[in-house]
């Protein structure tokens, strides 16, 4: 079985787009949650996001940028940092060993949303490109066409969970001598008039913060009033350990453990049940003990429910150590990424591994007294860290958890 490390990562999101602005936000609490400008949602004023500021005319022409959905420019752009980042150059023979495990919740939302209104609000007709703009599949195709890679390609979509998953089964993969090398994350651009409708009539979005904005989302936090909608992506580049050795990479962090479980109780309504046995299986994966994880990534998506279930499934897996190990959820301030909040808050561990330092979680003023472990709140703080755990729990019962490790020779 191949060792699995990190060599490389890149990222778009509400807080930055690239890991090093990524991570600094978040270690100084910084929000990228703001109202929802008028022309996306016409009732601005009741409704935030974490929104990307992103110009595709810095990346290509407008003739190109045309065939690519929101979310696939993240993608593109994500994917190329993490590949600069791990300095990998591939030659044809190792482009037939190198892969992309992709995931997204809904794929081309901003794609789909257009050609509808486009169907029944003007002329009856709609792009010839429709279909592969809008297919959830796309980002994955795109990336493996840009990069010239040859290898497995899989797309995942498990709602919440579907980054988190194509990482693990990305590992999985190379573990197992399927592939060397896998471009593995996940992108997401659902803020769209017809999303904000549909999560709206759910009464699963936050209210605005009325005195800032950008305090709307508080995970585990007595005031709390639901999730947050994010969009962006999160590029890992995964790679046998013999492999990136020999080509002498910096290694960022070694996955080790990868759980996957579900709920089988409820379409909607998490269960801490399904959430424990993927946390347990992630621990027996890695061969690591609840007391080996220095800090969990929580899927902390501020909803009254979720975050006490999650909580309680902590609590269950980590027995005497819930209340030492330090917990937190970046949410607060990149807002809920769906299909690409798993690989984005991965990113977020593992910088957190590397550098030492332990992300917040911001807006936390007012505890919940259900809420009762080391949320790490408001302020970041230092730690020697040896292993680190990223929780991702979606709709549909799929929970996927994740656990990576300093490496050693």
């Amino acid at each position: 079985m191949q060792r699995v490390v990190v060599t490389g990562m890149g990222a778009v999101a509400p807080v930055g787009q690239s890991v090093g602005s990524v991570f600094t936000q978040l270690v100084n609490a910084r929000s990228g949650i703001r109202p929802v400008p008028e022309h996306l949602y016409p009732a601005s004023a009741s409704m935030v996001a974490g929104l990307v500021d992103f110009d595709a005319a810095a990346h290509w022409p407008a003739h190109l940028a045309s065939q690519f959905d929101r979310s696939v420019q993240f993608a593109l752009v994500a994917a190329r940092q993490a590949l600069s980042d791990a300095s990998l150059a591939l030659n044809e023979e190792e482009s037939h060993r190198a892969g992309v495990y992709w995931g997204t919740g809904l794929g081309g939302a901003t794609a789909i949303e257009e050609s509808y209104r486009m169907l029944h609000k003007e002329n009856g007709r709609v792009r010839p490109t429709t279909v592969v703009l809008g297919m959830s599949n796309a980002a994955a195709g795109h990336v493996s066409i840009q990069y010239g890679l040859r290898g497995p390609v899989l797309n995942v979509s498990t709602a919440c969970s579907s980054s988190a998953a194509g990482i693990g089964e990305a590992y999985r993969a190379i573990r197992s001598g399927y592939a060397d090398v896998i471009v593995a994350g996940g992108s997401e651009a659902l803020v769209t008039y017809g999303n904000l409708r549909a999560w709206d009539a759910m009464r699963a979005l936050a209210r605005p913060d009325p005195a800032d904005p950008g305090r709307s989302c508080k995970p585990f936090s007595a005031n709390r009033t639901g999730i947050v909608l994010g969009e962006g992506a999160a590029a890992l580049i995964l790679e046998s350990a013999e492999r990136a050795e020999h080509r002498g990479a910096r290694i960022l962090a070694e996955v080790v453990g990868y759980g996957n479980a579900a709920d089988a109780s409820h379409i909607s309504r998490p269960d801490a049940d399904g959430q424990v046995r993927a946390m347990r299986a992630a621990l027996a994966d890695a061969k690591l003990a609840p007391s080996d994880i220095g800090y969990v990534n929580a899927h902390g998506t501020a909803t009254l429910l979720g975050d006490v279930v999650e909580t309680e499934a902590i609590k269950r897996v980590f027995g005497d150590d819930a209340r030492r190990v330090a917990v937190s959820s970046t949410k607060a301030l990149h807002g809920h990424l769906l299909g690409a909040t798993g690989a984005l808050e991965m990113v977020a561990a593992i910088c957190a591994l590397d550098q030492g330092v332990i992300p917040p979680t911001a807006h936390l003023d007012c505890p919940d007294p259900a809420c009762d472990l080391d949320y790490v709140p408001n302020e970041a703080r230092r730690a020697k860290l040896d292993a680190v755990m990223s929780n991702s729990f979606g709709f549909g019962g799929m929970n996927a958890v994740l656990v990576a490790r300093r490496y050693r020779h």
